[in-house]
């Protein structure tokens, strides 16, 4: 009789839990090293600062948009085909990624890499796919708790690798690093990791209204106790969006700041996010309650964006650090505890439903908030887009406080029960 290669479940094999954290960590990571460079090789194909400004959130969120697209797809297909393939198909897409991003030479070729990395960076779903097959469920948020710390601990090294890197070989130099090393990762990942889904408990064929992005979202919004947190979630990922495409931009026009200033920036954004969500945000939510933090966050990033706002008055480098870090603060605060409301809001067999549609809702927003933030840069003025934002704090404020009914009612009926 012959033996199946595939692991026993509830057991992850070393090397390929290192291969997946190394992923989820190479995700985050990417786009911390190509965020401080990107407005610096745009400059090198349009003619105006207005430009600059237009076409670095355009990439920011054609990659956003095509990743929006794939990732329900590149779930499915990892369920007919194997989680194997689609992994280490969307790390060679990445590093292609990378390396038309790198070479350039036109505008068309940059965005051309953008959208590849995009397509091919939705992996997480295949990820998370992988974990779920070779665990008993009570195990799985473990492993997810520490794909994300693995992942923000990426957001955090990239920039610091991506501003040295820039400062030794030019803006050029971290995005070809990040091909090398996905491509390095991909090799070996196909040596390291088996198969977690055996071909019986693969689906037979592919329905169309699972690729559809939009479906989660929908699903989503007829749960009445979810609508109002779905819509903070959505309110509140537009001004992270937007700090992350239009940040490198406006200290480049303000603050005659490097790739390698920006860098330290983000860095110093990332540090105090894991600070805040590795360190602090248990013992405050035993004390305060996650309603309570999670209005204090979104004051607190609102505090943050206005500081921000003020860069092009004050023109002063400790105006975007200060203003940056409070909002990290903010966003440490804020961005767990409305994951853990949305998860009070329904009971245990809608979980996955409601996480998922506010991913999906979190990834929209990704795709929409460059855009709005480039627009309102050149058309009303560099510090409107963060003036924007706080305002849009205020609103998931509004929203919390209309969700609480609901969250109060889940609550009681699950206790009833």
């Amino acid at each position: 009789m012959q033996t199946s290669s595939v692991p026993t479940p509830t057991r992850i094999p070393r090397n390929a839990l290192i291969f997946i954290l190394v992923t989820a960590f190479l995700n985050l990571a990417g786009i911390g090293l190509i965020g401080p460079v990107s407005a610096f090789l745009v400059q090198r194909y349009v003619p105006t600062a207005e430009d600059v400004a237009v076409m670095s959130g355009l990439l920011f969120t054609s990659y956003s948009f095509f990743q929006f697209l794939a990732v329900p797809a590149l779930g499915v297909l990892s369920d007919r085909y194997g989680r194997r393939p689609v992994l280490l198909f969307c790390l060679l897409g990445s590093a292609v990624g990378y390396l038309l991003f790198g070479i350039g030479g036109a505008l068309w070729m940059l965005f051309a890499g953008r959208i590849i990395d995009g397509i091919t960076g939705g992996n997480i779903a295949a990820i998370f796919a992988y974990i779920a097959d070779l665990t008993e469920p009570h195990e799985r948020s473990r492993y997810y708790g520490l794909i994300g710390a693995v992942s923000g601990f990426g957001f955090v090294v990239g920039p610091a690798v991506g501003a040295a890197l820039s400062q030794a070989g030019g803006p050029t130099a971290p995005v070809f690093f990040a091909a090398f090393v996905t491509l390095l990762n991909m090799v070996w990942g196909y040596f390291a990791m088996p198969e977690s889904l055996t071909p019986e408990k693969r689906i037979d064929q592919i329905a169309m209204s699972r690729l559809n992005p939009f479906t989660q979202l929908v699903d989503v919004f007829k749960l009445p106790q979810l609508r109002w947190l779905v819509v903070a979630s959505f309110i509140f990922t537009l001004p992270f969006a937007l700090l992350s495409a239009n940040l490198t931009v406006l200290g480049k026009d303000h603050l005659n700041a490097t790739a390698a200033d920006i860098g330290l920036v983000f860095t110093v954004f990332g540090l105090v996010g894991i600070l805040v969500q590795g360190g602090f945000i248990r013992p405050l939510m035993k004390q305060f309650g996650e309603f309570r933090l999670a209005v204090a966050g979104a004051i607190i990033s609102g505090i943050g964006l206005y500081i921000i706002s003020t860069v092009p008055t004050v023109r002063q480098t400790w105006d975007i650090f200060l203003g940056s870090a409070v909002f990290a603060l903010g966003n440490g605060l804020l961005t767990p505890t409305l994951t853990g409301l949305i998860s009070q809001a329904v009971g245990p067999r809608d979980q996955g439903r409601a996480q998922g549609g506010s991913q999906s809702i979190q990834a929209l927003a990704r795709v929409i908030g460059p855009v709005l933030g480039s627009a309102a840069y050149v058309q009303i003025s560099p510090g409107s887009p963060y003036l924007i934002g706080g305002l849009m704090s205020v609103l998931v404020v509004i929203c919390l406080t209309l969700a609480l009914p609901g969250i109060r009612q889940a609550a009681a009926s699950r206790l009833s029960t």
